[in-house]
């Protein structure tokens, strides 16, 4: 291979430890000569005991190299390498030192993964011992002690030659009472990159700083007018909070030069908290959240953190593109979502950050692609896939540059899976980190070193790195950057660079995606759901009269359930999508109509009322109200089997609206109230209720009737009764006044002797007062129920139900 090919050649250092094993050699040829003569078993042997082989193999004393400075030394610099020796045996361990051995540069970088999978392997080689002057004497070992160790070298006494990475083990050896002779128990192998001068073409290095976090928010906000948000958690004040993930990420961050990406829902996340907010605890009531100033805080750092970086922001919520792709696009407005995630970046990652974040890229999970996650991918805008070479496999005896051109407009950004994986895994011993430190050196070395031709290596570790491992990233890529090998870019500019013509460009087909990866992959019942959800906000948002205040919190609470931290959380994103269909669905039934009981009606017509209630904050609109009589000859409503009103209703109001009804028949009809959208689409649940008619019969309308003929007769005759008596005595009065003119004596002598025509007139006078003065008849009695207005109530009246 090419790897190999560079270093070809023997420089004057490796010649001389080449001399001195020769030398050795000679000189110990009589000793094995002797040894040879010596009984085929040792004591020990015979015992029934280990052999040397068998013991070296257990490893019975452990080797921590927990720190290596520098972790790239140079001319002139002192190495010190630390950690601590434990005895995990039974018996304690004599004459016990440490030692350091270097060992033959790791030609490939192959080579050196097959290193660090055996770095405490005992029967591995170890290679030459450093001078004994640096080395590390105990007296004992005590079993289940650790004892720590420190030795310093200088550089040139570690006899490095040509640059390159070197093994360098720390072995412990000493001897037992079952096996008393100096041996190998332990050792520790490790990377020490050598590259003392600044290298001829330096490597452009890529390093991704991701800032992502799991879903904390989700559609419910508080009923005022600043819609104060509610988490589900505290969980992400931990973060930010001093100490917390996201603040290490932000701070170790802020010293190196790295390509910052970011997922907008993280920074709006942190700003609702900056403001009030409320958090909801284990037994479902929510207290006001109290992090405020931490918040405050953690973003103040972060705008001075990202100051003239490059950030990169993915689609809001970080969805899952593999999932989408593989399980969403059979699912209507799947893709919708992701189109949305990515609108919204540009309202909120500049008012955050005070600056404008690149959102070309895309970023699926792992790097892993196939044809149909570049093309879901690319589908919302986004022109630049990061891969990764572990998915876009390149059979050359060299590391390509990382951009590369896979048609269609579009360039994966390849980065390099050796270097992207080293700081997974359990990093919170010093030991663990430090080696993963040296791997990375070593592999960044290496592929430097593998041509002479300059290239754009991309590192894109995994998307939430924990604390240990952010600060095994950071110090490692701390050494990188002081080293005389890379020079760091921009991932946009690794993007932008020539691409290799012999680099693979072929994405791999479908059935090549990595089984562990697709098992963790949200179902289409998921997607399924989110547009199960997403069907109900379209009807239910067109009757709202302020469609943001509930559009922008559930569209955004649906991104997060296509998120990639939900990978490997089956339950919990069921959870987290039950919940929020469940708050949709609470919201659409604080509209609604109120239950009715059975309603009696007598007489031909009568008015029903039916009431509409909102407990919604805002008002709404755009519905209409129909009344159905599911028996039109018996009731008819507005004078037809149905009729329909528009409705508005004031938040926290209920209107009532008044239908007309006819009745044609007695007997009993049922009605039916529905609420639907201008679209005609049904709102709600129906309301069913009974209407009972008591049509008046015909005999009792005939008795009625002839009351009223009776009635108006009898005061027609007391009409013209008194109208006839008015006259005859006004005629009276004028006889009267003539006769006292002429002769009023005369007058009363003319009444004493006609007395019978007197009485008959004053009889006359007597009877028609007495018919005058009679009682009336009473009228009919009043009906069952009062009657009502047709016309219905005002706009957000309070009706009493």
């Amino acid at each position: 291979m090419a790897e190999a090919a560079d270093f070809q050649g023997t420089s004057a250092s490796p010649a001389r430890r080449w001399l001195r094993r020769t030398g050795a050699l000679l000189a110990g040829a009589p000793l094995l000569a002797g040894l040879l003569q010596l009984p085929a078993a040792t004591p020990a042997d015979a015992a029934g005991q280990e052999s040397p082989q068998a013991a070296s193999s257990a490893g019975s004393v452990s080797v921590a190299v927990d720190s290596l400075t520098p972790s790239a030394p140079s001319e002139g610099d002192t190495v010190t390498v630390s950690g601590t020796v434990t005895n995990n045996g039974k018996q304690t361990v004599t004459g016990a030192h440490v030692d350091l051995h270097v060992g033959p540069p790791l030609e490939t970088r192959s080579a050196i993964d097959t290193l660090a999978k055996k770095s405490d392997d005992l029967q591995g080689p170890s290679g030459e011992k450093i001078d004994g002057k640096y080395t590390e004497k105990f007296s004992s070992l005590t079993p289940g002690v650790a004892q720590p160790f420190s030795i310093s070298v200088p550089a040139d006494k570690l006899d490095l030659g040509r640059d390159g990475v070197y093994q360098l083990a720390v072995a412990l050896s000493g001897e037992t009472t079952a096996q008393p002779w100096d041996q190998v128990l332990g050792i520790q192998r490790t990377f020490l990159p050598w590259q003392p001068e600044e290298a001829g073409t330096r490597t452009k290095t890529t390093f991704l700083w991701p800032l992502i976090s799991n879903a904390h928010m989700a559609a419910e906000t508080g009923s005022n007018e600043q819609q104060t948000p509610v988490f589900r958690d505290d969980e992400l004040a931990k973060e930010i909070a001093p100490g917390g993930r996201l603040d290490q990420m932000v701070s170790l961050g802020k010293g190196l030069d790295v390509t910052w990406v970011v997922d907008p829902d993280l920074l709006a996340s942190v700003d609702a908290m900056t403001r009030s907010y409320q958090v909801r605890g284990a037994d479902g009531t929510t207290t006001p959240g109290r992090n405020q100033e931490v918040a405050k805080h953690w973003l103040a750092e972060l705008q001075q953190a990202v100051a003239g970086e490059e950030v990169v922001a993915l689609p809001f919520g970080d969805p899952d593109l593999a999932s989408l792709a593989h399980n969403g696009t059979n699912v209507t407005g799947s893709l919708n979502h992701l189109k949305e995630a990515t609108d919204v970046i540009d309202n909120t990652v500049p008012p955050i950050l005070h600056m404008k974040p690149s959102t070309d890229f895309v970023w699926p999970v792992d790097g892993a692609i196939d044809p149909s996650i570049v093309k879901v991918a690319t589908s919302a805008g986004a022109d630049k896939v990061i891969a990764r070479s572990d998915s876009l496999q390149d059979n050359l005896s060299y590391t390509p540059s990382a951009a590369r051109p896979i048609g269609g407009g579009t360039t994966a950004v390849v980065a390099d899976s050796r270097m992207s994986t080293a700081f997974q895994g359990d990093l919170t011993k010093a030991s663990a980190s430090t080696l993963a430190v040296q791997r990375f050196l070593a592999q960044s070395l290496t592929l430097g070193l593998q041509t002479s031709k300059q290239r754009s290596v991309v590192v894109a570790p995994q998307r939430m790195p924990s604390v240990s491992q952010a600060q095994t990233m950071a110090e490692a890529l701390a050494a990188l950057q002081g080293g005389n090998w890379s020079e760091s870019q921009d991932l946009s500019a690794a993007a932008q660079a020539k691409p290799d013509p012999a680099a693979n460009t072929k994405v791999p087909p479908a059935d090549t995606y990595p089984r562990s990866l697709r098992d963790q992959e949200l179902p289409q019942a998921a997607f399924g759901q989110i547009a199960k959800t997403q069907g109900k906000l379209d009807k239910f948002k067109v009757i709202l009269t302020r469609q943001s205040r509930v559009v922008t919190p559930f569209g955004r609470a649906m991104n997060r359930e296509m998120s990639t931290s939900w990978r490997g959380k089956d339950v919990a994103a069921l959870a987290y999508r039950n919940g929020i269909e469940s708050y949709l669905d609470g919201l659409i039934d604080s509209v609604k109509l109120i239950e009715k009981s059975e309603t009696k009606l007598s007489g031909r017509s009568a008015v029903i009322p039916v009431t509409v209630q909102n407990n919604l904050v805002q008002g709404v609109e755009h519905l209409e109200l129909r009344l159905t009589s599911q028996n039109p000859t018996r009731l008819k409503i507005g004078g037809d089997a149905y009729e329909e009103q528009r409705v508005a209703v004031n938040g926290g109001h209920s209107q009532s609206v008044k239908f007309t009804t006819s009745a044609n028949a007695n007997g009993q009809a049922k009605v039916v109230a529905q609420l639907y959208t201008e679209d005609g689409r049904p709102y709600g649940a129906a309301v069913t209720f009974d209407v009972k008619v008591t049509e008046v019969t015909p005999t009792v309308m005939l008795v009625i009737g002839g009351g009223v003929l009776l009635l108006v007769l009898a005061g027609f005759r007391m009409y013209t009764q008194r109208k006839r008596a008015a006259a005859r005595e006004a005629a009276d009065d004028d006889t009267a006044e003539a006769g006292d003119e002429a002769d009023g004596p005369q007058s009363e002598a003319d009444a004493a002797q006609n007395p019978e025509a007197s009485g008959a007139r004053l009889e006359e006078e007597t009877e028609a007062g007495s018919r005058a003065d009679a009682p009336e008849q009473p009228s009919d009695p009043a009906p069952d129920t009062a009657a009502e207005g047709a016309d219905p109530s005002g706009t957000g009246e309070r009706v009493d139900r």
